[in-house]
């Protein structure tokens, strides 16, 4: 059909050319042959216009071979653009069929509903930490004459780290996790807490100075502080640590925060993003929260936490508090989430291409928003379902199904009180996860022992689950 118009357009544009030209010749032959008086001119013009004809016509025949050429080309361009939008429709519709068995693909609307497309989150992961190992690298030149904690390498913990979030790309909040170590002539000693609330969970960092007289390598440069008077330490050495961010002897998180907040605000002209990004530090009083704003007015939220290594394992003690409870500031609870982000670092190394675990972590994390269910209990599952269910099992086209044992097991644990903390007891941890050797004997923490502990809340929270399986899978 589309060729017969072409041959049509191209039949009356050679028309209305023939009846322009033959017009206009006629209009110049008239003129020519008044003004000559003689047979022989006469004959000259002929001749002339014979040749004006021909050349005429070459143009014309040229003119319109490349029209048509053009057209053709738009023809066939046109032709495998729809061609490709075809296939690409069927292929997506045969996907969609093949992943959904039901006549409704409830999960590709609750995604277009939400907007659970894949944040940029990787590009602005390595944006900031390449700051934060900028600040670092300006903290030991500033600081390598004092007393104050040797920050370490930077880890990034959180959902954003992890390769999901349950918030818009404009809200995530990127965590960077900043071990530290004692400096020279100190040592740092983990004691139970007896005043946290929380005895298996939260600790306290006890401080105590070390005799750098003696050793292998005995520092030359610095005068002990067990060993040499008060006096000769405060004119000639720095302060201790005790003496600067400890609460007694043992180490204060709310005076780390506070320490580092005013070295990222006095050394943020010294690192070079500070050409691109101006910067807030915003209030916190056991972290360093930052807002970096771009000068086309997008910005970054970044939260950098404070932690101790237990050992040599992935647990740390952190200085941020949880939601829950806000302990004393000598007061620090125990962290897995360096150990839960090396577990999704293990499991996108092992898992097949387009598996949907991520997908289906923002898709429940924001369908449970708002409700009773905390987005930790949540994640839990969720690690729990990737070491029970083969990786090959969680491949894209079986969203649906994941999704729905994520929902079943949820709700299972809730029926049953009962959601088993990950990190304990669990002969299916993945060997590259260092755990400390206690970790394997304690008594499984039950994450849901609030629910055991009050049916009322038990009852309700299943009311409120059922309600969201309801919306889930009929209310779209």
């Amino acid at each position: 059909m589309f060729i017969l118009f072409l041959f049509w357009l191209v039949q009356c544009i050679c028309h209305y050319i023939n009846v322009y030209l033959a017009e206009d010749l006629n209009q110049q032959r008239t003129q020519v042959l008044q003004g000559l008086a003689h047979r022989t001119v006469e004959q000259s013009v002929g001749s002339w216009e014979a040749m004006l004809w021909t050349a005429v016509q070459q143009c014309l025949f040229w003119a319109l071979a490349g029209a048509l050429v053009v057209l053709l080309a738009l023809y066939w361009w046109l032709r495998k653009r729809i061609h490709e939008m075809d296939n690409r429709r069927d292929s997506e519709s045969e996907e969609s069929e093949e992943e959904n068995p039901a006549e409704i693909n409830t999960i590709w609307i609750f995604s277009r509903r939400f907007q659970l497309s894949v944040p940029k989150l990787a590009s602005r992961r390595r944006v900031v930490q390449e700051l934060l190992s900028d600040l670092l690298q300006v903290s030991h030149n500033l600081f390598s004459d004092s007393f104050f904690p040797v920050l370490e390498p930077i880890i990034g913990v959180g959902s954003a780290c992890e390769g999901w979030s349950p918030h818009k790309e404009e809200d995530v909040v990127y965590c960077m996790f900043v071990p530290l170590k004692p400096p020279r002539g100190h040592a740092f000693h983990l004691e139970p807490d007896s005043m946290g609330g929380m005895p298996q969970t939260s600790r306290r960092i006890r401080v105590e100075l070390v005799c750098t007289c003696t050793g292998e390598q005995p520092d030359q440069n610095m005068l002990c502080f067990l060993h040499h008077s008060e006096e000769e330490l405060k004119r000639n050495q720095a302060a201790s640590l005790l003496h600067t961010l400890c609460t007694g002897p043992y180490l204060d998180g709310e005076k780390i925060a506070l320490w580092f907040q005013t070295f990222v605000i006095s050394a943020w002209s010294m690192v070079p993003q500070s050409r691109h990004y101006s910067m807030k530090v915003l209030p916190s009083c056991r972290s360093c929260k930052m807002k970096l704003m771009k000068h086309s007015g997008r910005s970054l939220f970044v939260e950098t936490v404070f932690g101790v290594q237990q050992g040599d394992s992935d647990i740390f003690l952190s200085s941020q508090p949880t939601e829950a409870q806000l302990p004393p500031s000598t007061t620090w609870l125990e962290s897995y989430a360096v150990a839960e982000a090396k577990f999704f670092r293990h499991v996108a190394m092992q898992a097949p291409p387009r598996s949907c675990h991520l997908k289906c972590l923002r898709l429940c994390a924001r369908l449970l928003k708002g409700s009773g269910l905390s987005t930790y209990a949540l994640k839990t599952t969720v690690m729990h379902l990737l070491t029970l269910i083969p990786l090959s099992e969680w491949q894209h086209k079986y969203l649906l199904m994941r999704v729905d044992d994520i929902m079943c097991y949820l709700r299972c644990c809730l029926e049953e009180k009962r959601l088993k903390h990950f990190f304990f007891d669990n002969e299916d941890m993945p060997k590259e996860i260092s755990l400390p050797p206690a970790f394997q004997e304690a008594q499984p923490l039950n994450l849901f022992q609030h629910l055991a502990q009050d049916p009322a809340a038990q009852t309700e929270a299943l009311k409120e689950f059922d309600d969201l399986q309801y919306h889930l899978y009929f209310g779209f």
